[in-house]
């Protein structure tokens, strides 16, 4: 099966090179400059993604035989930058300095792959068009702001000014 990572691009910020490409450049001019912790991030993701490519070819897999968009590896990233984030929420609870320093260097690297994120005000703005066209029900704008605004901006940070919104 070949897995096809031009199409759907939806750009990443850097020029026209796919998330891929920048993961495989990266990990080699980290691992020149021994920089053991950009490694390990880099790699961390890249596993994930092949982990996701590899899951793409399982009959049982509802993704079966469907190409590798960069939308999807975008996805995967978010995915791994949210378990991070619970780890450093642990780390802290845990009063773990030493872990939740390591995490957070990797957490900063992982986010360099992501699209810049909406702010708070330009969510909002998104939001209120919404409204105007389906109406002030949370019901109705959330599943619409969500598809709209995916890997555009943080699912936790769009729901909350959804409920402002419409409340």
């Amino acid at each position: 099966m070949k897995v096809d990572l031009d199409r759907g691009s939806i750009g990443v910020g850097m020029n026209d090179q796919s998330v891929k490409d920048r993961l495989a450049e990266d990990v080699k001019t980290a691992m020149r400059a021994r920089d053991q912790r950009r490694v390990s991030a880099i790699r961390m993701l890249r596993a994930a993604i092949t982990t996701m490519e590899i899951s793409r070819t399982d009959r049982k897999d509802p993704k079966y035989g469907q190409p590798v968009l960069e939308t999807d590896i975008l996805a995967v990233i978010q995915k791994e930058i949210a378990q991070k984030r619970e780890t450093i929420h642990f780390a802290q609870v845990g009063n773990r300095t030493e872990l939740l320093e390591k995490e957070q260097l990797e957490l900063d690297v992982m986010q360099e792959y992501l699209p810049q994120q909406l702010t708070r005000e330009e969510i909002r703005a998104a939001v209120d068009e919404i409204i105007t066209e389906v109406g002030p029900q949370f019901r109705a704008v959330m599943p619409v702001a969500s598809q709209r605004l995916k890997g555009k901006a943080d699912g936790r940070m769009v729901n909350e000014v959804v409920k402002e919104a419409t409340s």
